[in-house]
């Protein structure tokens, strides 16, 4: 018998976006600017932790939810940088943020139910949603208008089967950190409709111009409403590690532990204490890579800025600048492959995060070295100041 699931059948395929198609190409080198990776390496200090856990013969099974000194350390940095009344019971360690948004997902989507995506929105977590049985809905935020929370475009999308709504704050793809302001919006939506909040916020620490990062859970009203991813994917240069951790209400753990035990049963036990040595170590590191992130993101966004027909916001958050190329008279993925093609430059198009990204680019300044930017840019601005010679010879022809 070949019958798979419908699960399967029914859903739709995982996309890799421009990274797909660059794959298809080995002629020649490319500059990936598409990929949200940190190019960092993992800070000495936490690679000699899990160095030194394995030594010691750290290797076997350990707690469902996460090593007991993790956890707690996990507690006292929710309590102190996230203001969220937490105990380490409502704490589950995952194999990275993505892990996380699944169990959630898992948990809490019945078949019939809708989820609501913020657009532009994270694609990953569109297939999550649909395996759990649910349906995708998404509320398209105003460009013009900053890409900001309007409680206005939301609420006609809540519909009877609304269950919950997923927030990626700082944003990605669009840079944007959200102001309490703007949350305290969506909370008081999530509360008169009685919904459910899925708070992806795996790029919490990674803030540039005194942007501050509330999080939703930490309002009135949300903290037993709301589920908190987070992880040290992006904040340590920790993404091939696979680890990250979620704060959820007392009444949501054991229902997040039913489907955690059953897929992973838990977390490898010794990259645990590389994740402690992360959160307990000299904040100092982190303010290094976090400074390195904005020395990128001000060569790219300054660039972008300077070439015929882009105009780019300077992104608050994240390791993306959210170009606005509709100067230019052309779509973002027929862009985005002519780059691919003519510069060797690869980004991601503004529509691959939903229809209101059409008109943009997003572009990862945080996975490449500082001459590698250089060089992309350089391309970059060749490319579209051609782009405007050839329109101009076009114009005078008329």
């Amino acid at each position: 018998m070949k019958h798979l699931a419908r699960r399967i059948t029914a859903t739709s395929q995982k996309s890799f976006g421009m990274y797909g198609r660059a794959a298809a190409i080995t002629d020649r080198a490319l500059i990936h600017m598409e990929l949200g990776r940190p190019h960092a390496d993992t800070p000495d200090h936490i690679k000699q932790a899990a160095i030194d856990a394995i030594r010691a013969g750290k290797v076997h099974y350990s707690d469902l939810t996460g090593i007991a000194p993790l956890r707690e350390a996990l507690r006292d940095k929710l309590v102190r940088q996230n203001g969220l009344d937490v105990t380490p019971g409502q704490i589950i360690v995952t194999n990275g943020l993505t892990h996380g948004s699944f169990a959630a997902i898992m948990a809490f989507i019945d078949p019939g139910d809708e989820a609501i995506l913020l657009e532009p929105f994270y694609p990953q977590h569109i297939g999550k949603i649909e395996l759990a049985g649910g349906s995708v809905v998404t509320a398209p935020l105003d460009a013009a208008n900053g890409f900001r929370i309007d409680p206005a475009l939301i609420e006609p999308r809540i519909t009877a089967r609304t269950k919950m709504i997923v927030l990626i704050n700082p944003c990605n793809p669009t840079g944007r950190v959200y102001t309490r302001e703007e949350l305290q919006g969506l909370a008081d939506l999530a509360i008169r409709h009685d919904l459910l909040v899925l708070a992806d916020e795996v790029y919490e620490d990674i803030l540039f111009d005194n942007a501050r990062h509330t999080s939703i859970a930490s309002l009135p009203g949300m903290a037993d409403r709301t589920v908190s991813l987070f992880a040290f994917t992006k904040s340590y240069a920790m993404d091939g590690w696979r680890i990250g951790y979620m704060a959820a209400p007392d009444w949501a753990v054991g229902a997040l532990l039913k489907i955690t035990a059953n897929d992973v049963t838990h977390v490898n036990t010794f990259v645990q204490d590389g994740a402690l040595a992360a959160v307990t170590g000299d904040p100092a590191v982190l303010e290094g890579l976090i400074a390195e992130d904005k020395a990128k993101r001000d060569i790219v966004v300054s660039r972008l800025n300077q070439m015929p027909g882009i105009t780019c916001a300077w992104p608050e958050g994240t390791i993306y600048a959210f170009p606005d190329i509709s100067a230019t008279g052309l779509a973002s993925q027929a862009l985005a492959e002519r780059l691919l093609e003519e510069t060797g430059v690869v980004v991601e198009a503004g529509s691959f995060y939903g229809a209101a990204g059409e008109g943009h680019l997003r572009i990862c300044f945080g996975s490449l070295s500082v001459e590698q930017i250089t060089e992309a840019m350089d391309r970059l601005q060749r490319f579209f100041g051609g782009l405007e010679r050839r329109a101009g010879k076009e114009v005078a022809a008329v």
